[in-house]
Parts: structure tokens; sequence; C-alpha cells
């Protein structure tokens, strides 16, 4: 995020819609796209960025999008979501989003906390028992561990933050995330020793977000998944974000793809974080951390109502607070990750990234959304979002 997530200069919020038409180039095998668009030229900037890595395999295909809190502004489609069916990416592909989903969960537990019912310095074993009498690792070498009684139990906050000392999975979660029910993975981070002493350091945990997901579910008494639904996906109409696609949405999925590093070649890949079929509702379960299947159009509405101080279409879903809170530094002064509440945060950025290369920011001061949305296993994904982020970053910076 080097672009984004440097210090901008204040700027104005006069905005210019794009409009666009596609076309495939015969030649190519990639997806065109004819411009007509207002002075800022942004759109061109960001293809022309991208067009290069998908003519020299490096990837197959991507979605941008740029929003302000009402409207989106530019829609970007290059390349392919499906390279063997020649099937195009569109602006309703859906992308398994990953970590993105840490932010919606954060959100799901800050609506509990705006009503009273949870605190975020309570300790978490105050929701689920099971995490009393926790240790954690004070020395580890070859030949022996070192355990100690923490000196606080962890906190709400900790597992929104990163801080706990959670391990990133436990053992139970090998070698895919996905194949127990919430209940018994989060009953298996209890179970495993604590890596640091609460609050000292940062170590990004799935298992302390996957956690914060239980604690709905037992506040509540209801199960994640129907929560994010009434509270959260309704409210916003994101029609498309599910842990379970189905048919119909299946059909329109980007395929995830990688490099072979001897033929140069784009191969397809499967998410080796989850267990196949997608959309089996029987033997897959919902990971609050990073489980999520979106479009770009859904992950823009989600921004919006962050945006918009966590009210959308006039419906309040969070309090300003909870949106403070969550997109405000959270980490301690002397750690170098600067994280909030299920959020990346720099100042008035905030956003989240997600395994195989997706990527969402917000930043407040020109109150504009950059979605970028591909499939890719390897480095290639992280290289052209650099890339668009420094064009997204300068273009925010530019006078009008």
């Amino acid at each position: 995020m080097a672009g984004i997530m440097q210090s901008l200069k204040s700027v104005g919020q006069s905005w210019r819609v794009t409009v666009f038409v596609t076309a495939l180039s015969a030649a190519s095998g990639v997806l065109q796209t004819k411009w007509a668009y207002g002075e800022d030229g942004l759109p061109a900037r960001l293809e022309s960025a991208v067009r290069p890595f998908i003519t020299n395999h490096q990837l197959a295909g991507s979605v941008m999008v740029v929003a302000d809190t009402h409207k989106i502004l530019h829609t970007i489609t290059l390349g392919w979501a499906d390279l063997e069916a020649k099937r195009p990416m569109q602006t309703d592909t859906i992308f398994w989003i990953a970590s993105q989903s840490k932010p919606i969960t954060a959100t799901a537990l800050m609506i509990l906390v705006d009503e009273g019912l949870v605190h975020l310095d309570d300790p978490v074993e105050k929701y689920l028992p099971e995490f009393h009498g926790q240790w954690f690792v004070a020395e580890a070498t070859e030949d022996h561990v070192l355990l100690k009684r923490p000196s606080r139990p962890i906190t709400v906050r900790d597992i929104l933050s990163h801080t706990s000392g959670l391990p990133f999975r436990s053992a139970l979660e090998v070698p895919t995330l996905d194949v127990f029910p919430l209940a018994a993975r989060v009953r298996s981070y209890a179970m495993t020793p604590l890596l640091f002493d609460p609050g000292s350091r940062y170590q990004y945990s799935n298992a302390g977000i996957n956690t914060a997901a239980r604690i709905v579910e037992v506040v509540t008494g209801k199960r994640f998944e129907e929560f994010l639904k009434e509270r959260i996906f309704e409210p916003l109409g994101m029609k498309d974000t599910t842990f379970w696609p189905d048919g119909e949405q299946l059909s329109r999925l980007a395929k995830a793809y990688r490099r072979d590093a001897h033929s140069g070649d784009l191969v397809a890949v499967e998410i080796d974080q989850l267990a196949y079929p997608l959309n089996d509702r029987q033997n897959r379960y919902p990971i609050p951390a990073g489980g999520l299947f979106s479009t770009a159009a859904d992950l823009v509405r989600f921004y919006q109502m962050l945006l918009n101080n966590g009210t959308f279409a006039g419906k309040r879903l969070i309090s300003e607070d909870a949106v403070r809170e969550m997109t405000s530094r959270q980490t301690p002064p002397g750690v170098a990750e600067s994280y909030g509440l299920g959020f990346v945060v720099n100042g008035p950025v905030f956003g989240h990234g997600g395994s195989h290369g997706t990527n969402t920011l917000a930043d407040r001061r020109r109150n504009a959304i950059f979605v970028w949305l591909v499939q890719h296993a390897g480095p290639e994904a992280q290289e052209a979002f650099r890339q668009v982020d420094q064009i997204f970053s300068e273009w925010l910076a530019a006078p009008n």
C-alpha cells in the first residue's frame, strides 16, 4: 500500500463520472476498454498500469472500482475471469475476498458493542468461558517450551486488533480452514498457548477474528452467517456476499491462477485454504476471518456506509463512535503495524487486503474508495496493486 498509505495533501471533492464500453480484441485476446472520461484521466492511467500484467501473462484479469460516498465513479474490467473458457471479467464477477472479510466481521461485533451487549475491554472469557486460564509461550527452544500465565486475560479489543497472542490458526484447521464448525475451531484456540503476553505485540491472527464472530453467536443466539445477513448484507443490499456461492454465483466466480515459474504461463489453481465444492453447506463452515465471496459493487456499499459514519441510504447500521474505533489505530505505540479493529489504518486511510491479491481502501479526506479485485496466488498481484495504488494516491493529491 505504498502510495495510498502515504500522507496525502488535503484535496477537494470535485468528481467526474466515467462512461465505458468494452470489446474483445482478437489480436491480443485481452479485454479492451475504450473510455470516454473527464479531465482527470484516472481510468486510462489505471488501465495502462494493469494491462501489461495481463498481456505478459502475469495476471488473468482484474476489476477496479473508484467510488465516493454515494456512487460508483469509475469501473474498469480487464482480462479474463476464466482464461480457458474465454469468459471476460465483468462488473458483477465474484471473487473470494479472503481477509477482506475481517472488517465485515469486526463491524458485526461492533453492532453488539453499540447495543451494550459486548464491551471492548471485557475479557473474552466473559463471553466464552473456555478461554479462562490460558497460558502464553514465554520461551521456546529446541529442547523445551516455557509457559507462563499472562499478566491479564485477552480482551475483545485484543482479538480485533491482533494483539491477543492467539496464533494465525490452530492444528484443527489443517489442511483447510473450513471443515469444522466455528464453535469447535474457537475451542481449539482456547486450548492453544498464546504466542505472547496479551497487548504486548502484534500477530496477525485469523483465530482472533473468528473468536470475535463466535462471541456474536453466543451473545445473540444466532449463527454468524444469519447475523451478517440480517444486520449487514440485507440493509446494505450486498446480495452477492456469502460464504457459500450458489450455482448462479459460481458461474460468475473468477478462477484462481498462479504463474508457473518454468513456463511463464498462468495455471488455474484451487483456493488451498478452502474445501471444495464451495457451495457445500453441509461440510463447509464459515470462516469469519477470511471466507467471504463478494463483488466490487457489494464492497463499495460496505465502505460507503463507513465513510458515511455508519449510515447507508438514510439508515444507521453502526454508530459514529464504532466507526471511529474501528478505523483508528489500536496497536501499541511501540509496534510497527498500524491496525484498528478489523482494519489496517494509516491516519485517514483505512481498508484491508486479502490472500490472492484483493484490496480495498478508503480515504476520508476526499471520501474516496478504491476496490482492487484479482484472483491470483502469487506476488504479481501485489506488484500490480502497488502501481495502481500509487496512481490512485497521486490522483487524490492532485489539485482540481
